[in-house]
């Protein structure tokens, strides 16, 4: 659910009315995949990919809570291509299961992917594990001024992804209560 939630951040509001992208250049796709992919080498199509389905996945949390019009809707995909677009990027590891008998049967899997397929697969399995169980239900879309992050509801009256977005609201209310 961690790294589902952290990739769909990835993106969001900068503060001026635009967006912050940490996979935008190849040093900020290189920083924030580190430990996740240390033996990923930096590669622009790689990185464009990881992109395109972060989009994808946004794409999908998006349809889940039925979010309204927000600063990232024009770089929203439709649902249909979100959709094969994360189940493409999962598909790309194929894993067998291998025995290995040396003194006691032992299970492992191996698989033949490339370092960048086998990260676009981490990624996807994760977004499709997250939505896939029952803690989607508790998705939710930041509910304060401009922000544009997902967060996963921890209790019930909880309607921001963290507490500078509900000091944000609360500013913001008082702000047009005092104006109106």
């Amino acid at each position: 659910m961690a790294l589902a939630l952290e990739f769909a951040s990835t993106v969001r509001h900068d503060g001026h009315g635009g967006l912050t992208d940490d996979l935008a250049t190849p040093d900020g796709f290189a920083a924030w995949t580190g430990a996740l992919a240390a033996d990923v080498p930096p590669d622009e199509a790689l990185r464009q990919r990881v992109v395109e389905l972060r989009w994808a996945v946004r794409s999908l949390f998006a349809h889940v809570v039925r979010t309204e019009e927000r600063l990232d809707t024009p770089h929203l995909l439709d649902f249909e291509h979100a959709l094969k677009t994360v189940n493409a990027a999962a598909a790309r590891v194929p894993r067998a299961a291998q025995l290995e008998w040396t003194d006691q049967p032992r299970l492992r899997h191996e698989d033949s992917a490339d370092p960048g397929d086998r990260l676009l697969a981490t990624l996807a399995t994760a977004v499709i594990e997250f939505l896939g169980s029952g803690a989607r239900e508790e998705l939710r879309a930041c509910q304060g001024p401009r922000c544009i992050r997902y967060f996963v509801k921890a209790h019930p009256r909880q309607e921001w992804c963290k507490p500078s977005c509900g000091n944000r609201a609360r500013v913001s209310r008082h702000y047009h209560r005092a104006r109106d």
